[in-house]
């Protein structure tokens, strides 16, 4: 089997703020795959509070080549790499290959039946209520996902609703609260009408939520990377977040929902921006949710041809001239 890795840079409409970061470019790095004439794609952003980039992505796809040219499966794939955008890359590449080489589709291949999902909208921090609110009036989407620190939550959020009575809200706090705030937030947040908070506490510093009872269902995004860590999230929180850049791909990303549904979990499916190649096996793993979050493409200026198409947040198919 053939092999080749690159990275690319793809320019944000606007940058993108969220609690400590931000962004003006999604930086990724693609795998190609070849063998007998079919080429299968993978990409990955990598985790970058676990510090990847793509040049740690890139170094440790590099490191694996001779296996990958010798033929590694999903399976070994699993066992020769830790989780994390270098292993998403190469077997969301695996993936691809195979329906390519089978000629079947990627729902042949997963046993999944696919139907149009409905994705929220990022509305990233801005520095005032004023701000966020505009960014939410302006967005055409029935669900938005709201990003909040420990600056004015409430006040942001409180704008936000008023500007649209009409949309489902979720928060995405990205770490940024302390339990006690929480705490203070979480009432006004019921009135509010939210209907789900993602991560409001530090990755490592969230026991506290064990045994708490939370009148809007937390979930897991940072605290639950795979499934190695599946059986303290689900006693902490009452949904987990799938990225396949955490569980280093589609393979591993299955076995999460399966292991968090089991669990009593329900399950949403996240991404890191990045373009529609990265988004394609997101939304298999989409498939199985309550929550979806595949608007990368959304905060690019451009994206990958054969991209997904998105109207007023429902997305429908994957074309297999992208992935699949």
């Amino acid at each position: 089997m053939n092999f080749s890795v690159h990275k690319e840079d793809w320019e944000l409409s606007i940058p993108f703020r969220i609690a400590g970061m931000e962004w003006t470019t999604s930086p990724s790095i693609v795998v190609l795959l070849e063998k007998d004439g079919h080429i299968g794609r993978g990409e990955a952003q990598g985790v970058f509070y676990c510090d990847e980039t793509a040049d740690t992505m890139l170094a440790q796809v590099n490191a694996m080549a001779s296996k990958i040219r010798d033929g590694i499966t999903r399976g070994e794939l699993l066992d020769e790499m830790p989780a994390g955008g270098a292993r998403n890359a190469i077997d969301c590449a695996l993936w691809d290959l195979e329906c390519k080489m089978s000629g079947k589709t990627i729902w042949e291949l997963t046993g999944i039946t696919p139907k149009p999902v409905n994705t929220v909208f990022t509305i990233g921090m801005e520095s005032t209520p004023e701000a966020m609110a505009a960014k939410a009036a302006a967005a055409d989407s029935p669900i938005l996902k709201i990003k909040l620190d420990a600056h004015m939550p409430f006040e942001k959020l409180k704008a936000i609703r008023a500007a649209r009575p009409d949309v489902e809200l979720v928060v995405d706090a990205n770490q940024g609260w302390s339990f006690e705030q929480l705490q203070e937030l979480l009432p006004k947040c019921v009135d509010l009408n939210l209907v789900m908070l993602e991560q409001p506490l530090a990755r490592g510093g969230d026991a506290m939520l064990e045994g708490f009872e939370s009148p809007i269902i937390l979930a897991a995004d940072e605290s639950c990377l795979h499934t190695g860590e599946i059986d303290v999230a689900a006693s902490r929180y009452g949904m987990i977040n799938i990225k396949l850049d955490k569980t280093g791909g589609l393979t591993e990303g299955l076995r999460l929902a399966k292991a968090a549904k089991e669990k009593g979990c329900k399950l949403m499916v996240g991404n890191m921006c990045g373009t529609s190649l990265s988004m394609a096996p997101s939304f298999v793993i989409a498939q199985l949710c309550d929550f979806v979050d595949i608007d990368g493409p959304l905060l690019l200026k451009y994206d990958q041809p054969h991209g997904l198409q998105y109207k007023s947040g429902l997305v429908k198919e994957i074309n297999p001239k992208l992935w699949g």
